[in-house]
């Protein structure tokens, strides 16, 4: 996707990603700190974060590389805690970490189950337990606040073996509508972003002949989407004015049928 933004709209502002060590999370953290922000980066793997900041730093922006498991509450909040005194409190979080693992239901792969559960489920909600009183702090001060959650199509589509991840992309999905409600008259802007098929290392970790088999049809015989185009979709998000709250965004690669 072509920049849709120029110059430096996300000046002053204090990001989070989390699941920042590859794929959407990398692309947002590079393109918020080349439009202005300051950007701390979440997931395990810090060899990665550190190559990232690394790269943001290059660029000029401002950076901090935070290794943690979101899984994890006490870690999440010691990493906010962490980031607020390096930048400020946060006013924009990506909630991006999660997992994709397909599966038949009856097969009763109860451990890719869990698994799937405690980051995209657990590990979301962690993350806002975090950060909310920082966004919400932002926005009483009378400044933007940004609450994006990464969704996916499959929180929509009936697809099958998709059970156990479209459920947890579902229960984000209504989850976001249902914050809102709460977080909108605070000033708080909270969206989501589902998207179609992106050409990210998710995919990879799908194990099911049938399902891999799937995607990779996808991936071959359609152009996907790239982790940059929606970056730059949560940056528009971000940076639109204080007042529009873009809730519900669904991004598909143009030839995407299902």
């Amino acid at each position: 996707m072509p920049a849709l933004l120029t110059g430096t709209p996300l000046a002053g502002r204090v990001a989070v990603v989390s699941g920042a060590s590859s794929g959407i999370g990398a692309a947002t953290a590079l393109r918020l700190a080349e439009l202005g922000a300051s950007v701390a980066v979440l997931a395990r793997r810090k060899d990665k974060l550190d190559d990232l900041v690394a790269a943001i730093e290059a660029g000029g922006g401002a950076a901090l590389a935070v290794a943690v498991d979101v899984t994890q509450r006490a870690a999440v909040a010691d990493a906010a805690a962490r980031i607020a005194d390096r930048f400020g409190p946060a006013d924009l979080v990506l909630n991006n970490a999660g997992v994709q693992l397909i599966s038949a239901i009856e097969e009763l792969r109860v451990e890719d189950w869990q698994r799937q559960i405690d980051l995209n489920v657990t590990g979301v909600m962690n993350v806002i337990a975090a950060f909310l009183p920082q966004l919400t702090a932002a926005a009483d001060a009378g400044r933007p606040a940004d609450l994006i959650n990464t969704s996916s199509i499959a929180a929509t589509r009936i697809l099958e073996k998709f059970s156990i991840y479209s459920g947890t992309k579902a229960y984000i999905s209504h989850l976001t509508r249902l914050m809102r409600v709460e977080l909108g008259p605070r000033g708080v802007r909270v969206a989501s972003i589902e998207p179609g098929m992106v050409d990210t290392e998710l995919p990879s970790h799908v194990t099911d002949p049938d399902a891999s088999a799937l995607m990779e049809g996808l991936l071959h015989d359609i152009a996907p989407l790239q982790s940059a185009d929606l970056a730059e979709t949560v940056a528009f998000i971000a940076a639109s004015p204080r007042h529009v709250n873009l809730t519900e965004i669904t991004v598909l690669p143009t030839a995407q049928a299902i």
